[in-house]
């Protein structure tokens, strides 16, 4: 992609509504475009962004075994009825009425409808286990949105629902979401730390929150500082394994972290003095097990191995997908703009040309952008007619992590200019040189 032929409005002011830095990068950087209250337009460079997020969600929800659909955004309130969450629900659902006078609501989480799609089509134990997901908007009515799209009331979202026999198996779908999602969120750049957490809503007694540490996280965390040691790496995990996975909830889960609706004073005062943390935390996902709470209200039963029909136990899992992309600005970023993890990067390079016109210049940078996409990846070019103050300026601000400047001086030397964006730090090389350190970066993240 050229520079010249992309939408990509930067805005060289902050705008005075944005409160936190993501949503003022994210502004500024041409992301989003507000349309009214907690709603908003994703630009180009935004929607690249929400679409790396979301291959990743899809990719590792694939490795353990889920599979993937769709549901409607607009729901019967009839479901609901069933559940007894409609009247319940409070105004944070959007409820209208449609030509024929039926109660509709715009769904805020599918609890409802996944259950009775379940019990439309499944009567046996031998269909389980059995996880289902999607990735939907979603709509909550908030009564005071703000901090761009980490409080909106347009959000994109993946939920998941497991269908198992036993309130084991159950338990295990439970385990294995949570593995699944710290392999998912390590993926982008991120850390974030299960936390006993509250049901909400949705309701359920186990149930973990997945939070990124942040100075506007709107969450108060405390947490034992052990937790922040752990890594999930590349380690194989059986997701099959009841044993392997129960492990590594264990490993995350053993150490004190909560957030403040389940802090418990008592507990945490057991916690080594030095190893005490008190933060803010965005919330960025949540897992939960509420056994038989929906299929036993609306008959999703299954006969057993002893003929009985019983009802089966069930979980929810949620990652909020456009909220993503405001946390890991909040975790990464400096006073020049955004800086992206090579994982979710809207462009994996850029290419600055300090000198558009000149024939050396603009046939090394066109060389170097064919080679990167015969790589398989995707460089951003800055052909603009431009300073080159103005053309570094714009790639810090909307973040790559890779830059690779040639200009005239450097190209009589044979050699470029590439320059990491989280370090700051540059080096010269040969053009082909370049390309391949560039190819063995993104490689190592695959």
């Amino acid at each position: 992609m050229r520079l010249s032929r992309y939408f990509l409005p930067v805005l060289k002011e902050t705008p005075s509504e944005a409160q936190i830095v993501s949503h003022r990068l994210m502004l500024r950087a041409g992301m989003i475009k507000q349309a009214s209250a907690g709603i908003y337009s994703w630009l180009p460079l935004g929607y690249k962004v929400l679409r790396n997020i979301e291959a990743i969600v899809h990719e590792e929800q694939a490795r353990a075994g889920h599979i993937p659909m769709l549901m409607p955004t607009l729901q019967s309130a009839d479901l609901w009825r069933e559940s007894g969450r409609y009247d319940a629900y409070g105004p944070e659902m959007l409820r209208i009425r449609d030509r024929h006078e039926r109660d509709m609501l715009f769904g805020p989480t599918n609890e409802e409808m996944i259950t009775d799609i379940f019990r439309s089509h499944v009567s046996s134990y031998r269909d389980l286990p059995m996880t289902l997901y999607h990735i939907q908007w979603k709509f909550r009515d908030e009564r005071r949105p703000r901090f761009g799209v980490m409080r909106g009331r347009e959000f994109l979202m993946k939920d998941g629902y497991n269908f198992d026999l036993t309130r084991e198996d159950a338990l295990h779908a439970y385990n294995r979401h949570l593995v699944s999602y710290l392999r998912t969120y390590e993926r982008m750049g991120l850390q974030a730390i299960p936390m006993r957490a509250d049901s909400g809503p949705i309701g359920g007694d186990d149930t973990h929150e997945f939070l990124v540490l942040a100075e506007t996280g709107e969450s108060e965390v405390f947490y034992d500082s052990e937790i922040t040691d752990l890594k999930f790496g590349d380690r194989k995990i059986d997701y099959d394994s009841h044993d392997e996975c129960r492990a590594v909830l264990e490993e995350f889960t053993s150490r004190y972290a909560r957030t403040d609706e389940t802090h418990d004073p008592d507990l945490f005062a057991k916690v080594p003095e030095d190893r005490q943390r008190q933060a803010r935390g965005i919330e960025v996902g949540q897992i939960f097990y509420f056994g038989t709470k929906y299929s036993e209200a609306m008959g999703a039963n299954v006969v057993d191995p002893d003929g009985n029909r019983v009802p089966v136990h069930m979980g929810s899992h949620g990652i909020g997908v456009s909220r993503l992309v405001g946390a890991i600005i909040e975790a990464s970023h400096d006073d020049k703009g955004i800086i992206w993890p090579e994982g979710v990067t809207p462009f994996h390079a850029g290419i600055v040309n300090l000198k558009q016109g000149d024939e050396e210049a603009d046939a090394a940078c066109q060389a170097l952008y064919d080679s990167l996409v015969t790589m398989g990846l995707e460089p951003l070019y800055d052909d603009r007619d431009e300073r080159a103050g103005a053309k570094f300026a714009t790639m810090d601000l909307i973040g790559l992590p890779w830059r690779i400047t040639v200009g005239p001086r450097g190209l009589k030397n044979g050699v470029v200019e590439l320059t990491c964006r989280r370090t700051g730090e540059s080096e010269e090389m040969p053009p082909e040189q370049a390309v391949t350190r560039i190819g063995q970066i993104y490689a190592r993240k695959v």
